[in-house]
């Protein structure tokens, strides 16, 4: 499984005005991996993400998703491949005006023909996976943080998708709730086989979810390759990452 890859970058390169942001970015994601990207502030490691969510064109480079180079896809064929991506966004992304149930419930109502008996059905179950019995009615500002995590994730693979990204998943969490965040997300990967895509620089996360790194700084690949190799590596910002 993890010799299949599910994203493919070469040679990525970005200028927003007088700026370069990215320099010639390459790595590969593998299916059925959890794949982290991580660097300072600054790094471009967002920059990346925006150009494989298809938020930034591509100027130079070359980048696919599941096996689609996104530069050729018509908008047909964009709708189709981000319908097998699903995005769990830094701040949750919930609409404060509608419920859990009806948050979650969107991409089903949007995206396919199911009546609204299925969709809910489907809903309380991603809720009881992720561990949030009983809020369907609620609002958004009723929920911890924990909770609202956690809820944005339930509608992030509301539709199974193969792929899931994560903006910064753990922000704002303390360590118990960041902990128990990570075990859902393996719980993902081992139940629903999802790969899974983070960006990330809590580094108590990373060690116990990375299969993969990808260090990015400067707007340039300065490691990339498994967690075990991240932690012997013997490049200075890499180390100090990792031991510090």
């Amino acid at each position: 499984m993890a010799d299949k890859k599910i994203i493919e970058v070469n040679g990525l390169s970005a200028t927003f005005g007088e700026r370069e942001v990215l320099r010639d970015v390459s790595f590969s994601a593998y299916q059925g991996e959890v794949t982290v990207i991580l660097g300072e502030s600054g790094s471009g490691k967002t920059t990346v993400l925006k150009h494989l969510l298809g938020l930034y064109d591509i100027q130079e480079g070359y980048v696919s998703i599941l096996d689609n180079d996104i530069s050729d896809l018509n908008e047909e064929e964009q709708k189709d491949l981000y319908l097998k991506m699903g995005v769990f966004y830094q701040n949750g992304g919930l609409l404060n005006s509608l419920t859990v149930g009806e948050n979650v419930s969107l991409p089903l109502e949007q995206h396919t023909h199911l009546d609204d008996d299925l969709i809910r059905r489907i809903v309380l179950t991603k809720l009881q996976l992720m561990h949030l019995n009983g809020v369907y009615d609620m609002f958004p500002s009723q929920l911890s943080g924990g909770m609202l995590k956690r809820a944005a994730l339930a509608r992030a693979m509301v539709m199974d998708p193969p792929l899931l990204f994560c903006d910064e998943p753990g922000a704002g969490l303390d360590p118990i709730s960041l902990a128990s965040l990570d075990k859902l997300i393996l719980n993902l990967r081992k139940e629903l086989g999802m790969s899974i895509v983070i960006i990330t620089h809590e580094v108590s996360s990373i060690l116990r979810i990375a299969d993969r790194i990808v260090f990015i700084d400067e707007g340039k690949i300065i490691f990339t390759g498994k967690i075990k190799d991240a932690l012997e590596s013997k490049n200075k910002e890499v180390h100090d990452f990792f031991h510090i």
